[in-house]
């Protein structure tokens, strides 16, 4: 236990993780009530609740990239205190007209757009700023635990929401929430700017074109980045498909509808809690074979032929789709020099969130015209061809094969003559010199301690 919370024996990263925490329960609070209200509003439209999630990360598409170039020139502490702040105005603003009983579909479409905004600018900073808060040894112990930490959030959060629901409606779960969203600035502004690991702020203009081609000069970082394109498009759709899941195909109520949620969560926090072990940067393999078995587990969550397996299938979804976003962000980010982590890292945010407007609505359109459950099954097969292309892709360009042996698929590399001791699943790679800047490997005389 000790070595899984590690990172937390840092006082900055401490406040950092129970302000989000915090917040984060909050902001599960908020939008699983949203949800609710979005199909109580729209007389049960899956289209309205993808137009709703579109709204929140239409701003992800468009600020990203600016963000995460505030985030290589500016003081990241303090454009966190003023991301968190704007959204804790707007989640007031937006409590206020549901609680006062004037609240109608186009208001929330504001608030959506409002919030993501606000999202916009904090996510990719806050990437970023992880590895400010703890030295180079610790970060992905750091990382996996932010992991846990949103994930502990969407398991508490929903589950929450699901019995403040039906004991006191939706305005007592908005107040409720609104007043945990201010807890990132109390905690951002307590920290101690002196023991912070600041360092590689960009010099010059810190243009957005420089890191857009930093990265086109680095297949170790265009694969996660590409193959995450397609599947956060595609395949993390679950605000939109499980709360209509459970309302349209199983006719449960608001708690049921949390429970769904609350099974994709914990199976998500086992995922970021299997990633505290990593003490180095993830290889390739690894990261394609998550993916691969998440396509196969959202597959069968759009068959499931009752309430009880879709909950049951959620479980290990949520854990092979924690385990791929975080192993494929670790890859990405311990592979990148500090002067470029703020715009590589924004750009991974904008493929991975910002697409999710264009899947959104696809999700939506889809699930009103073939049904809820056709609008999963198909992003599961999506996110699997994807995954198939980039172990192709990955294959092709390293010129390693894959062979059966001992039962197990194994990846032999194309150097050396054998490779039989190195798996798909060995959790790690070793890294090639390319003379591009990557980040080497982290020293492996820690304890062990990995999404």
């Amino acid at each position: 236990m000790s070595a899984i919370f590690r990172s937390l024996q840092v006082p900055n990263y401490r406040l950092f993780a129970g302000g989000q925490l915090v917040k984060l329960i909050g902001v599960w609070m908020m939008f699983t009530a949203q949800d609710w209200l979005v199909l109580e509003l729209s007389d049960n439209s899956p289209g309205a609740l993808g137009m709703v999630t579109a709204l929140q990360f239409v701003p992800v598409m468009l600020l990203t990239l600016v963000s995460g170039r505030l985030a290589d020139k500016y003081d990241k502490r303090k454009l966190l205190i003023a991301a968190n702040a704007a959204f804790a105005l707007f989640a007031v603003a937006f409590a206020v007209l549901v609680t006062t009983g004037v609240v109608e579909l186009w208001h929330v479409y504001v608030f959506a757009l409002l919030l993501g905004v606000a999202n916009a600018v904090e996510t990719p900073v806050r990437q970023a700023f992880v590895s400010e808060l703890v030295e180079l040894r610790l970060l992905p112990n750091a990382l996996a635990l932010s992991a846990a930490t949103f994930n502990t959030a969407r398991i508490s959060g929903p589950a929450l929401a699901g019995v403040l629901l039906a004991v006191l409606s939706t305005p007592g779960v908005f107040l409720i929430s609104t007043a945990l969203a201010i807890a990132p600035v109390l905690t951002y502004i307590r920290m101690r700017p002196d023991e912070l690991h600041r360092s590689g702020r960009a010099a010059g203009p810190s243009r957005v074109i420089d890191g857009l081609r930093y990265v086109g000069k680095r297949h170790d970082l265009l694969l996660p980045i590409g193959m995450m394109a397609v599947i956060g498009m595609i395949g993390f759709n679950f605000p939109v498909t499980l709360a209509a899941l459970a309302k349209i195909d199983f006719n449960a109520g608001p708690s049921s509808f949390g429970l769904l949620t609350t099974c994709l969560a914990i199976g998500s926090l086992g995922g970021a809690l299997a990633g505290t072990r990593r003490r180095s940067r993830p290889g390739a393999y690894p990261v394609i074979g998550a993916a691969l078995l998440f396509g196969i587990f959202e597959f069968a969550v759009g068959f499931s032929p009752n309430f009880v397996t879709a909950a049951l299938l959620l479980v290990p979804t949520g854990f092979f789709s924690i385990y791929l976003a975080q192993g494929a962000n670790h890859r990405v980010q311990m592979g990148v020099d500090a002067e470029y982590r703020g715009r590589v890292m924004a750009l991974y945010v904008l493929v991975f969130l910002g697409t999710t407007p264009i899947g959104a609505t696809l999700a939506g359109w889809w699930g009103e015209r073939f049904g809820v459950p056709s609008s999963i099954w198909v992003a599961g097969l999506v996110s699997f061809l994807a995954a198939v292309g980039a172990l192709v892709w990955q294959l092709k360009v390293s010129g390693d094969r894959l062979e059966w042996r001992d039962r197990r698929i194994r990846v032999v590399k194309a150097v050396g003559e054998d490779a039989s001791d190195i798996s798909e699943m060995s959790g790690r790679e070793p890294e090639r010199p390319s003379g591009r800047g990557h980040a080497e490997p982290l020293p492996r005389s820690e304890p062990v301690a990995r999404v």
